[in-house]
């Protein structure tokens, strides 16, 4: 499987193919929304920022774009409690923060060794596949 931790505009195309999947202009116009703004948006803000370029495109057509690229793992959905789904193409291990007075959220890069010492309190004989740390608050200032 490609190393999808640094999936590109270009590596798009043969990771769908990868998965037996096309990729379609709406796909691509997808992705490309979520990597050149990395804020966390939800599906609607996507399908807002998409219908500039696809002025034709549905909302349910930019829900099965987000979902074929959560699946096919070029995209991570991140939730948060009862809130929608958001949408993160930073598919290298990192946790997030989310300021809940702005609503927005933040990537936040992990040491190596802290996942390690993470994993490790896992009861013997488990080994986990994923680890998704969310830290909530507000900025300080």
């Amino acid at each position: 499987m490609p190393d999808t931790s640094t999936a590109t505009p270009a590596s798009l195309t043969q990771t769908l193919a990868d998965s037996g999947l096309r990729a379609t202009p709406q796909r691509e116009v997808v992705f490309n929304v979520l990597l050149k703004k990395r804020d966390h948006p939800t599906a609607d803000e996507v399908f807002a920022r998409v219908k500039s370029e696809l002025p034709t495109i549905s909302l349910a057509t930019v829900y099965n774009c987000l979902e074929t690229l959560v699946q096919c793992r070029v995209v991570r959905a991140v939730n948060f409690e009862r809130g929608p789904t958001r949408y993160c193409p930073n598919l290298r291990p990192h946790a997030h923060f989310h300021d809940e007075q702005s609503g927005s959220t933040h990537d936040i890069d992990l040491p190596p060794e802290l996942l390690e010492q993470v994993k490790a309190v896992l009861p013997p004989g488990y080994d986990a596949s994923a680890v998704e740390i969310t830290f909530r608050g507000r900025s300080a200032s």
